[in-house]
Parts: C-alpha cells; sequence; structure tokens
C-alpha cells in the first residue's frame, strides 16, 4: 500500500472513531478537515501553563477551530497573535490583545475581519507555534498532510531560529506511524 493511501486511509478510521465515540464537537461531520474536538479548551489550557508559552510573546496558531481556545487565551495572556490566512495564501491575520476583545478576535469570522493583515516580511518573529493534525508520529515529527507539513516549514522559515519551539495539537487518542496504531492516552 502507498504512504499517502496508508495516511487516508488511518485519517479515515480517526475521523470515524471521532464521530462514533462523540469527542468530535462543532461544527459537525469531521471528515477531510482537522477537526474541533472535546477537550480542545482543555489542551489549550494545559499549553497556557507550560514555560515556553510563558515566555512567548508572538504566537503562530493555525485558523483551524480547535486552535481557538489557544488563540484566545493567548491574547488573553497579551501576547501577539499570528494566523495564517485559511487556504494557505501566504499572509497572516495580526492580532493584538491591545487592540481587539480576544474573544471575537480568537473566532475565524472574528480574526478575518478585525485582524490587520500582514505578509511575511513584516510579520514579527515568532516565539512559539501552534498547529494542529488529525495524527501525527509518536515522534511528533511525521505529519499527516500537506498543510501541516506547509505550516511548519513556513514558520521555521518566519521564525528564522531553530530553536522556536512548535506544538502539535493531536486531535483525538491516537498516534500514527506506518502499520502500526495506538492509544496516546490523555
Amino acid at each position: 500500500m502507498q504512504e499517502a493511501d496508508e495516511k487516508q486511509m488511518f485519517r479515515q478510521r480517526i475521523w470515524d472513531l471521532m464521530e462514533r465515540t462523540n469527542v468530535a464537537s462543532f461544527p459537525r461531520h469531521v471528515h477531510g478537515r482537522i477537526p474541533n474536538f472535546v477537550g480542545a479548551r482543555r489542551a489549550a489550557k494545559r499549553l497556557a501553563s507550560t514555560e515556553e508559552f510563558a515566555r512567548a510573546r508572538v504566537v503562530k496558531v493555525n485558523p483551524d477551530s480547535p486552535q481557538r481556545p489557544v488563540r484566545e487565551l493567548a491574547m488573553r495572556a497579551g501576547k501577539l497573535v499570528l494566523v495564517p490566512t485559511p487556504r494557505l495564501r501566504g499572509q497572516f491575520y495580526l492580532l493584538d490583545p491591545s487592540i481587539v476583545d480576544p474573544e471575537y478576535a480568537s473566532s475565524i469570522s472574528g480574526f478575518t475581519r478585525v485582524g490587520e493583515r500582514v505578509d511575511v516580511e513584516s510579520a514579527p518573529n515568532i516565539d512559539l507555534v501552534v498547529v494542529g493534525s488529525v495524527a501525527v508520529s509518536p515522534s511528533g515529527f511525521r505529519g499527516m498532510g500537506l498543510a501541516l507539513m506547509f505550516g511548519v516549514l513556513l514558520a521555521g522559515l518566519l521564525a528564522s531560529l531553530l530553536f522556536t519551539p512548535l506544538v502539535v495539537s493531536l486531535l483525538g487518542r491516537y498516534t500514527w506511524w506506518p502499520k502500526r496504531m495506538r492509544s496516546g492516552g490523555q
């Protein structure tokens, strides 16, 4: 089986499992995207308790719905938030909590209305990158899609430092590596 076919098969299994066990949350129909999940806010709070989050002044957070709590908590902590424009258009929305309401600006409709559009060259240096994925490998380096890979590469270029922390919010309870699936626990 080709690796791409195997990845798609595994994504399908995770999406089906999320629907069947009701760990998916609004908006529903999880297939074909990075779905929201029960526990997204708890995961964001856990991230917010880390030293890396505390040190960060600028946080890049993907526009996916399960990352909304991360965007909101980052702004409430006084951090600038960079959100890539949806569908990988090469620009960002810059959210400054001294100017925008964190609750409203954390939503997709909010950040597209009140965020300042900036290009790669004028974006501030990123201190922390947060992305989501349907599943990742146990080592955390083998992503499950082109969007994740592109996001990580773009973030690496923007950060211009090798030591910028990168966080992947694993949606679901399983990690993946070819031919294996194992529970990732909580």
